[in-house]
């Protein structure tokens, strides 16, 4: 049992939470302008988990194809057969709906939205079948995180809940851009889109830096439209010297420190906003 849990973690990569929880709960904490309660807090941390683990799942399973073709995807459970492809349909069914039954228990507006938050988030591997900007598009599923912990405490769209979505959008897109250099030639061989593929590895290294400059400027102006203090300004610079820094780490010529770019340095941006924000906001 323990061992079937450990390959289902290892699928969903559970480990990337950290990219879109603390988002989450940034949202929240902003719109409850402090501790939001253990009810809500806990309803939000699952339904966060279980759409992750649900968009995780569904693209291992449009992308098998792929994944049974690219050497650096030898190792994922669906294509070793460590997970089988019926398991994991039952997978995604599960998490979708525990995932709307906790949206349920939010409010009705959580509740409502479910549905198209759970089809966006499933739709991203598809992108990368017709256009080099499904970076773009995978952005906009993680920026939902914020919305819904906004959403979560006040069930409405408001200025500071767009900013960080349109923070988060950018950020991620240029992350990924950079993730997606290392199959430029995979992504060419299977006629897939990205833009590193489309336009070659230098203008993507360009338009990656210029996705992580907005990002930083809308979470400048979250600071701004959510009247926070030096607190959250003190963090918001340590993030821009961190995307500053991934980007003096690797270039179109060396990649080899990718992944300490993709994974460890991307999680603290989404830490470091959060631990502003709950400075700021608590009493």
């Amino acid at each position: 049992m323990w061992s079937k849990i450990r390959v289902i973690l290892r699928m969903v990569k559970i480990e990337h939470s950290v990219f879109a929880l603390p988002f989450a709960y940034t949202g929240a904490f902003l719109a409850a302008r402090g501790w939001p309660g253990w009810r809500l807090f806990l309803l939000l941390t699952l339904a966060m988990v279980m759409v992750r683990s649900f968009a995780m799942a569904m693209n291992r399973l449009l992308d098998l194809r792929f994944d049974r073709l690219n050497p650096r995807t030898q190792d994922r459970p669906l294509v070793t057969g460590e997970l089988s492809v019926s398991f994991t349909l039952m997978f995604c069914l599960v998490t979708a709906a525990v995932f709307i039954m906790a949206c349920a228990g939010l409010n009705m507006l959580c509740l409502i939205l479910s549905g198209p938050a759970l089809a966006w988030s499933a739709a991203y591997s598809l992108t990368k079948r017709f256009t080099w900007l499904c970076h773009f598009f995978l952005g906009s599923v993680l920026a939902l995180a914020p919305v819904a912990g906004w959403i979560a405490v006040d069930p409405q769209f408001t200025v500071p809940a767009v900013l960080l979505f349109c923070g988060v959008l950018f950020w991620v897109a240029g992350f990924d851009i950079l993730y997606a250099a290392q199959d430029v030639e995979f992504d060419h061989a299977q006629a897939l889109h990205s833009i590193p593929a489309r336009f070659g590895l230098d203008t993507a290294f360009v338009l990656a830096a210029f996705s992580h400059v907005q990002a930083a400027l809308f979470f400048l102006l979250v600071g701004f439209a959510a009247s926070l203090g030096w607190w959250y300004v003190l963090a918001w610079a340590i993030v821009a010297g961190v995307l500053l820094w991934e980007h003096r780490l690797i270039s179109p010529t060396d990649l080899r420190r990718l992944n300490l770019s993709f994974f460890t340095l991307n999680g603290a941006v989404s830490a470091l906003l959060f631990l502003g924000v709950l400075v700021d906001v608590l009493p």
